[in-house]
């Protein structure tokens, strides 16, 4: 697998929604094919939350960005709960639908913002990775859209003048550089695989990986808060 190194110097457009259509394509049929007590499963990495209220809160997003739909308070916990109390009296399959909906359509929108909807489609696939953990499936975080969600991952914290990390990935060609390449403070370095970085970054345990971590707190690396 190839990352490219130096993807935060040049925004890319068209990644996320490169990113959401490889994570349609291997999400929705596991969606699919499993049986409506699998969606109650919880969700550790949302604690309160289970895998239908992920999957409700990430068709709810992907909705108000195909429908350009940004009220003030948008994606705080409030909103997000009220998002998916709406949903409540929907049939698991409606869920689905429109979570496959969004992943088809919301692409365009944000290669158009600027950059200012990225997250949103790396917060996208965080959140089946998250799914895959509560149905016990192999390799939550990896996948086909591993290239494109580190990618992305670079792009988004370069946007967002995060702290910089050179990452030695075992399962990449060249090393991946991320976050705010004019900053002050000395790269950080990482040493591992992509499915632990995305983790690291997204906040997600990674009890059990082997990696090396230097320059920086685990904690610091989160860049989708609490």
């Amino acid at each position: 697998m190839t990352t490219p190194a130096d993807v935060q110097n040049v925004r890319d457009p068209e990644l996320p929604g490169r990113l959401l259509t490889v994570e349609r394509d291997a999400l929705i049929p596991l969606l699919r094919g499993r049986a409506d007590e699998d969606f109650a499963l919880p969700v550790t990495a949302c604690p309160g939350w289970t895998v239908r209220d992920v999957l409700a809160h990430c068709s709810a997003a992907l909705t108000r960005v195909v429908e350009s739909r940004f009220e003030k308070g948008v994606f705080s916990p409030e909103s997000n709960d009220r998002d998916i109390a709406e949903r409540a009296g929907w049939s698991n399959a409606q869920v689905v639908d429109e979570l496959e909906r969004g992943m088809t359509e919301a692409g365009p929108v944000i290669a158009e913002a600027g950059g200012a909807l990225d997250g949103i489609a790396l917060g996208e696939w965080v959140h089946a990775g998250d799914v895959r953990v509560a149905f016990g499936e192999p390799a939550a975080y990896a996948g086909a859209g591993l290239p494109y969600a580190l990618a992305l991952l670079a792009q988004v914290t370069a946007e967002k003048g995060h702290l910089q990390l050179h990452a030695d990935l075992d399962d990449a060609d060249e090393p991946l550089r991320l976050g705010d390449v004019s900053g002050e403070r000395p790269p950080a370095r990482f040493i591992g695989d992509g499915p632990t970085l995305v983790r690291l970054y997204a906040g997600r345990p990674v009890d059990g990986a082997a990696y090396e971590l230097a320059g920086v707190e685990e904690g610091e690396l989160n860049i989708f808060g609490d």
